[in-house]
């Protein structure tokens, strides 16, 4: 362990299929030498792509990233239903889809883009009565989480091949979609839409908010080079920005108000003369106060 070696920055993660979100913020403890790391939204085992991991300091910032948008490429498959509504859960249902045409696939897809109404899988990370929904399932119950609005931005499809001799139909898409979004409940509920059954077969985050897979690093790369997005890189990146004056800096730094921020309905990432993020702002009333404050420079 180098405790002390590594600031406080984001790294953005190419996570491999089979580990669990958990899993890398272990690795990642490990390589930066702090166990103060954590993750801006699970992804599943089977998922890959951008996991977001917040290192020291930086970890403040990570409630902001879980609630931007998401990009995902995946694959559905229709004509089967499974447990989990991916293809780690065993088949349980499903109906041939030969004579789905790509007109149906296509409204119903359609159907499904905007702003809609989920069901999240049951083996989600929601807490139901103080437990995961998936430890329930996994456990033999039965849970039936309640509908909740999402947005799904876009809901592309790339390519339709029929598989199995043609009884079964895979889909390769594009979704674009609000923090909250499920791919798997929307593979689910294309296919219980085209009345055949459905779920999704492979994963990949391709965006959270503003970094995409082009930025992100292998864990295998990461051992080679810890690629540390420093915490006024990423402030810049997420938040829209003030350029402070000196006197403002030091008001802030020690929770002090000052004048109201542009825009006012959002967080905004104060910066001092020298360039280092000092501070989160919000508006309240007719002054900016402190959201959260940085040590200059993001240091220790």
């Amino acid at each position: 362990m180098n405790s002390g070696q590594v600031h406080s920055g984001l790294i953005i993660v190419d996570k491999p299929q089979g580990w669990t979100s958990h899993d890398v913020v272990g690795r990642l403890r490990r390589l930066a030498g702090t166990r103060k790391v954590g993750h801006a939204g699970t992804l599943d085992p089977m998922a890959t792509g951008v996991l977001v991991i917040g290192i020291n300091r930086a970890t403040r910032l990570l409630t902001f990233i879980v609630g931007t948008s998401k990009t995902y490429t995946a694959t559905i498959r229709l004509g089967q239903s499974t447990l989990t509504d991916d293809a780690e859960g065993e088949v349980t249902g499903g109906s041939i889809a030969a004579a789905v045409t790509e007109q149906d696939i296509r409204d119903a897809v359609s159907a499904l883009t905007g702003e809609i109404q989920q069901v999240p899988s049951s083996v989600s990370a929601i807490k139901v009565k103080g437990e995961r929904s998936y430890a329930r399932v996994r456990s033999g119950e039965e849970v039936d989480l309640p509908a909740r609005p999402v947005t799904v931005h876009r809901f592309e499809i790339h390519a339709i091949r029929r598989v199995s001799s043609g009884r079964l139909q895979d889909l390769d898409v594009t979704v674009e979609c609000s923090s909250g979004t499920y791919i798997r409940a929307l593979a689910r509920d294309l296919g219980a839409a085209l009345g055949v059954g459905g779920h999704l077969t492979a994963l990949r985050r391709t965006q959270v908010g503003p970094y995409g897979i082009e930025q992100a690093s292998t864990l295998e790369e990461l051992a080679e080079d810890l690629r540390l997005l420093p915490l006024d890189e990423a402030g810049r990146a997420l938040f829209p920005v003030r350029e402070l004056s000196a006197t403002e800096a030091a008001d802030v730094s020690h929770g002090r108000r000052i004048d109201p921020s542009e825009p006012a309905d959002r967080p905004v990432a104060a910066f001092a003369p020298d360039g280092t993020l000092v501070a989160l702002l919000e508006n309240r009333g007719a002054a900016a106060r402190t959201l959260l404050v940085f040590a200059p420079g993001g240091k220790e």
